[in-house]
């Protein structure tokens, strides 16, 4: 019984010690300088923000590479990336401090996109990034080139890492279904379902500038336009003046402010 007992007190500080190791290890890597100068150069969003909330920003996007491992997959990873993708995950819950993306552990950055395989090389590689699920649970995936062009181009309506969060975020609630529990107020449930409906009945008729991916189903139109909210705020206030409305209580931002 005592040797029993002894085996299952060194599992579990094996247990301990090498789960502790791997935080350490997520946290020695993503210890890098986040400063003013670096986040004004690269990110638009931040370059619009209020000196408090800058500072607010800077905490955020160091908080979130404390617990979330950015691991290249055959490619580098350079400090920028990490800032790309922990601004990434800060935008859309900038509003609700102290945010934690209970369901993601890593990140994995492929060089381009990649198939279903998760492979860059070869056909069907058209996947520019995904939420694991399955054993690749806790996991997102990403292509380096699409996280880096999403902040390089400002004036498009894409960035496809914020994309990613947004499914994460989606996904708090334990359903991917296009309905951000965690975020929107019951009130405004049906009044967002009856705009999803709408806009995507608009895409598929091809009266919408939004992009046609959107029309896939209810979690990629969240992820679609949350991209074109953020990015493009001021066309998408002129262009969808309701759906800008409600996009603004889900996130409790208004982007379009900012640039005024």
């Amino acid at each position: 019984m005592m040797i029993g007992i002894a085996v299952i007190a060194a599992v579990i500080f094996l247990g301990v010690y090498f789960n502790n190791s791997k935080k350490k290890e997520a946290v020695d890597e993503n210890n890098i300088l986040i400063d003013e100068a670096i986040l004004e150069k690269n990110i638009a969003f931040f370059r619009k923000l209020n000196a408090t909330e800058k500072q607010q920003f800077e905490n955020e996007v160091h908080e979130f590479l404390t617990y979330v491992r950015i691991t290249g997959v055959n490619t580098p990873v350079e400090d920028l990336d990490r800032i790309f993708v922990a601004a990434s995950a800060v935008i859309p819950v900038f509003a609700f401090t102290g945010w934690k993306y209970y369901n993601l552990r890593e990140v994995l950055l492929y060089s381009d996109a990649i198939n279903p395989e998760f492979q860059t090389e070869g056909e069907g590689r058209n996947i520019l990034g995904m939420v694991g699920t399955g054993y690749m649970e806790g996991k997102m995936l990403l292509s380096k080139f699409a996280l880096e062009q999403g902040f390089k181009n400002e004036s498009d309506k894409n960035n496809t890492a914020i994309h990613e969060f947004v499914h994460l975020i989606d996904k708090a609630d334990g359903d991917t279904d296009g309905i951000p529990s965690q975020l929107l107020a019951k009130q405004y449930s049906i009044p967002w379902l009856d705009m999803t409906y709408q806009q995507m009945q608009e895409i598929l008729k091809g009266k919408s500038d939004i992009n046609p991916y959107g029309a896939t189903n209810k979690a990629e139109f969240f992820a679609v336009v949350s991209e074109y909210f953020f990015e493009r705020p001021d066309l998408l206030e002129q262009k969808h003046p309701e759906l800008y409305k409600l996009l603004q209580e889900i996130f409790k931002q208004d982007p379009k402010s900012r640039e005024a």
